[in-house]
């Protein structure tokens, strides 16, 4: 399979047949969190097909969000920035290691933060998605990405 439809297949397939069948355990309301990627909202160099998915993602996140309001779910979505995991070493984007290595130099001279993510910091953004705390929050795209995507 080529790197096109291994992505698409992975990314979107993937996520709309895994809400489809999550959506007969519903019972009243809930949340669907959905991982997106400032590459959705972002251009980055060698990724068009990965970024094009995470867009695609952010589109279901809205959508969803006006389709589901009748079972009272509401839907929203993370989008992360550069984070210290496997992705970052360029496995799922399909880069060498020397790509890696460019896209971590040129994204990390953008971030605000100037310093890379770690899980810790998706784990809490994604807990108050999931929370109570969230009940009034419905269609959004959530930056987890020490400020990338905004600036």
């Amino acid at each position: 399979m080529c790197h096109f439809d291994k992505i698409f297949s992975v990314n979107l397939k993937g996520l709309l047949f895994t809400v489809q069948k999550a959506l007969l355990l519903f019972q009243d309301g809930g949340s669907i969190i959905l991982t997106t990627s400032v590459g959705g909202s972002n251009g980055f160099d060698g990724v068009s097909a990965y970024s094009a998915t995470k867009a695609a993602v952010r589109s279901f996140a809205r959508s969803w969000t006006v389709d589901l309001k009748h079972l009272k779910i509401h839907v929203n979505a993370f989008s992360p920035g550069m984070i210290s995991t496997p992705m970052l070493s360029g496995r799922g984007m399909g880069l060498s290691q020397e790509q890696v290595e460019q896209f971590k130099t040129n994204i990390l001279n953008t971030v605000p933060m100037l310093r890379i993510g770690n899980p810790e910091d998706v784990a809490k953004a994604v807990a108050f998605l999931a929370s109570d705390d969230s009940s009034y929050i419905t269609g959004i795209e959530l930056f987890v990405d020490g400020g990338l995507a905004l600036v």
